[in-house]
């Protein structure tokens, strides 16, 4: 057996998700249709997380172990060839068999894009929240976004329905950019820019005020974590809350104080980090 770390990248519109489904096309399900084909029998596909139905990816990571004699090129190769051009497998590393895509990891990226514009570039309109008018204050939300770092119970952003053993995850950056590559960027302290397949898109060149990037790293996630603190910036950026509120509806727990869940077309998982023995 041949285990592989595979870096895949996909449009997440009209997929359940990452996750097979009893019903419905998934991005695992797809993987592992393909891998049988190649495989000569069921190969489970692990991933590092679990995105939800219309949620992008540009850096998600799974582990697949092989009984065929294979190189990574190869692997590449025979995947894309088997998997609709929404869903690419970007490269494959051969890696020790104890490396596991979700247990191994230290930590994720996650992005959530707003087009704060009047008018949604066509282009833009799967991979972005539209917020048509007035402008968002970027800078209150800048703020606000700086407030989440650190340790902290998080169960006033986790998803309804769910029950997580704990509910505790350290955040290690959160910060927002505004306008596209070339533009001003605000910050929580951490002065990068992002990058990924969607900066120097026509949209963000055509209308580079309109994007509002937020980009967040931790440890983990809960369910709609993400998306839930994208819709409690979006409130106060609105101007209903001041940036002071994200602290208090953290300390809070409660997903009731909370700001609306962010459409999952805006959200992008960049990147997942493993310790570098992995």
């Amino acid at each position: 057996m041949t285990t592989f770390k595979l870096t895949i990248a996909y449009d997440g519109t009209g997929f359940v998700g990452w996750q097979r489904q009893a019903s419905g096309v998934s991005i695992q399900g797809l993987l592992e249709e393909a891998f049988a084909e190649l495989d000569g029998r069921e190969v489970p596909v692990t991933g590092a997380g679990r995105t939800d139905a219309g949620v992008h990816a540009i850096g998600q990571v799974a582990s697949v172990s092989l009984e065929r004699v294979i190189d990574g090129g190869s692997v590449v190769r025979a995947l894309n060839t088997r998997l609709p051009e929404s869903v690419r497998v970007l490269a494959a590393v051969e890696v020790p068999d104890t490396f596991h895509a979700r247990f191994k990891a230290r930590s994720k990226t996650y992005r959530y894009r707003i087009w704060n514009g009047p008018v949604m570039n066509p282009f833009e309109r799967a991979y972005a929240w539209h917020i048509p008018a007035p402008p968002l204050d970027v800078e209150a939300m800048s703020a606000a976004a700086a407030l989440v770092e650190g340790t902290h119970d998080f169960a006033a952003f986790q998803g309804t329905g769910t029950d997580p053993h704990s509910t505790e995850r350290t955040v290690y950056c959160s910060q927002l950019f505004k306008g596209g590559p070339e533009g001003p960027h605000y910050n929580s302290g951490v002065r990068n820019r992002p990058e990924g397949p969607h900066d120097n898109s026509a949209g963000d060149q055509a209308c580079p005020d309109a994007l509002i990037t937020y980009e967040i790293s931790g440890d983990g996630f809960l369910r709609h974590m993400v998306r839930n603190i994208a819709g409690t910036l979006v409130e106060i950026g609105r101007g209903r809350y001041a940036s002071a509120w994200m602290a208090e509806v953290l300390a809070s727990r409660d997903r009731t104080r909370a700001g609306r869940t962010a459409p999952a077309a805006g959200l992008f998982l960049v990147k997942v980090d493993y310790p570098e023995a992995c």
